[in-house]
């Protein structure tokens, strides 16, 4: 018995010795990971830029990659990017917000349990299911009301991008709002404001970094749909502000190229990189940015 004993603590000993060895461990596959991504990006995108201007990729109006005259402007890309986002935002971000403060400051207990989980299963249909849903009925239910509406077009796949990452945000702002010590809301109570006073005045500004973060996400995630906007804005790269027209995103041109003839070597495969390396740019400014904003938010408060 005695010798068992020891064997156990031995054991123990060892096992408390190796657990932070091995979670280090993990904690380095995804640093080096994220390392070597971003080192093949930097490569292969310098190699894109010493065959392709970086004043004419970065200014360039057209993209026309597989003529005889080839062009690498990602403007069109960036264009149809920058639309679909801000559609899709246009649509999540105030449902989302509404839906976050019914369900933290006015929903019963009873409610909440069941509503925030029927939401959430918006968030675990696959994105080429949204895809389909986008190009085969939200288009041509639109186009009984815009008939000059192409048949891929950038507003379907914006609008259902905004639903799918409707539960993104109103489950992260909702989190955050809930964080909120019920104090600060019983003591706003008791000098007389009202519930709506209570959730924009003292709430809302409490929970702020969370929300920022919840939208941050949220336009990540839509500046990184991939399977929508391919299947439902189409291939065309389009220079223009007309929402009912077709254009291409970034995501989108990545899948064209990827899947398409493009030779290891050549330029147009080096300009998958380039507009990898791009996107990954637009991701980073943002989480910066709200970095940035929420450490301003909670100085001031």
């Amino acid at each position: 018995m005695i010798e068992q004993n020891r064997q156990r603590q031995s054991f123990r000993a060892v096992s408390e010795k190796a657990v932070p060895t091995v979670l280090l461990v993990i904690a380095l596959i995804s640093i080096l990971t994220t390392i070597g991504i971003v080192f093949v990006l930097i490569t292969e995108t310098f190699e894109f830029f010493n065959r392709v201007s970086l004043v004419e990729f970065f200014t360039g109006t057209v993209l026309r990659p597989l003529s005889q005259d080839p062009k690498f402007g990602i403007l069109p890309l960036i264009n149809g990017t920058i639309i679909s986002s801000a559609i899709a935002m246009f649509v999540a971000g105030p449902i989302g917000m509404m839906t976050a403060i019914y369900l933290s400051e006015y929903a019963s207990d009873k409610a909440r349990r069941v509503l925030k989980p029927v939401l959430e299963l918006l968030a675990g249909i696959p994105t080429i299911v949204y895809g389909f849903f986008a190009f085969t009925f939200v288009t041509p239910f639109l186009r009984q009301f815009i008939p000059e509406m192409s048949a891929t077009n950038i507003l379907a796949p914006g609008l259902v991008m905004g639903v799918m990452i409707i539960p993104m945000i109103a489950s992260l702002s909702e989190d955050a709002m809930s964080s909120v010590p019920n104090a600060m809301r019983e003591g706003a109570l008791a000098l007389g404001s009202t519930k709506l006073e209570v959730t924009f005045k003292v709430i809302i500004p409490a929970a702020f970094s969370g929300i920022v973060a919840a939208f941050v996400l949220g336009i990540s995630r839509a500046v990184g749909e991939t399977m929508i906007v391919a299947i439902a804005s189409g291939s065309s790269k389009n220079f223009t502000f007309d929402i009912t027209q077709s254009m291409q995103t970034m995501t989108a041109y990545v899948v064209e190229v990827a899947g398409g003839d493009a030779s290891p070597g050549s330029t147009i495969y080096y300009s998958l990189y380039a507009v990898a390396m791009t996107l990954f740019m637009f991701t980073l400014l943002m989480n910066i940015l709200a970095r940035y904003i929420a450490r301003r938010f909670r100085e001031e408060y």
